[in-house]
């Protein structure tokens, strides 16, 4: 590790690499715009799948619907991997943002000891509040998944009241210690994800969404609410409304009390 970066790329190759292991090749950074939008840029000169980047901090990161934020240096962790998936189905990469929650939600519990739930899709939360965005994109024959975690941020750093961090939560981890957790998540996640299995019924057990009051809202405007029942082969959200199944690809939810 240098002086100039809080995450240390040696510990991460000692706990994440080797043979047979999904993650190849680690660079941490003190800061840049998009760990996303670089990894990108690396995909598409040829960097090998598994490559993972890692920023202390973001000054243009990005989120769904691409939302532009900025957490102060040193508050969070910006994480972004590039996958190359061959072989399978285009319909089965609609959920990696989905098994990509779930290893955040995982990994924050086992190292951060934290109580995380994901939010569909792919928001982690801890006390109800969003620790963890996502933000998984096609490049190429590639993917790229990034993951923006709350680390350090304090109660008058948070970007909006609905936000939290792991210190708020109670947590001391380190962020070299987070990332190792997620990534160490992730991959098992992933190896689940690369065979023919149904995953309707993992990722259910595990959304807090499911079985809740919901309100999605639609990107193009306007709002729909109900139960929500869960998620369909392709990992949209299933919600029971006074007009009966409706399917939600995208949208922004609202947990209703």
């Amino acid at each position: 590790m240098t002086a100039e970066t809080v995450v240390d790329p040696a510990a991460l190759r000692t706990a994440l690499s080797g043979p047979g292991r999904l993650f190849t090749e680690f660079r941490c950074v003190p800061t840049t715009g998009s760990t996303n939008a670089d990894l990108a840029a690396a995909a598409r000169a040829g960097a090998a799948s598994g490559t993972v980047l890692v920023a202390d901090h973001q000054s243009a990161g990005r989120g769904r619907f691409d939302r532009r934020w900025e957490a102060p240096p040193g508050a969070s962790v910006a994480v972004s991997v590039l996958l190359r998936p061959g072989g399978v189905s285009a319909a089965r990469w609609l959920w990696l943002p989905l098994i990509t929650g779930i290893a955040v939600a995982e990994g924050l519990a086992a190292v951060a000891g934290v109580d995380a739930e994901i939010k569909w899709p792919n928001d982690v939360l801890v006390g109800g509040r969003k620790v963890c965005g996502i933000l998984a994109e096609r490049v190429d024959d590639g993917a790229v998944i990034g993951m923006g975690i709350n680390t350090a941020l304090g109660a008058d750093q948070l970007p909006v009241p609905t936000a939290t961090s792991l210190r708020l939560a109670g947590s001391d981890a380190s962020a070299t210690a987070v990332v190792i957790g997620v990534l160490t998540a992730l991959e098992a996640a992933y190896r689940r994800w690369s065979q023919p299995e149904d995953l309707r019924d993992w990722y259910g057990s595990r959304c807090s969404t499911v079985g809740r009051e919901v309100r999605v809202l639609q990107p193009a405007g306007g709002y729909v609410e109900g139960r929500a029942a869960g998620v369909d082969a392709g990992g949209r959200l299933l919600v029971w409304t006074a007009s009966g199944e409706r399917a939600f690809a995208a949208g922004d939810v609202l947990h209703l009390r």
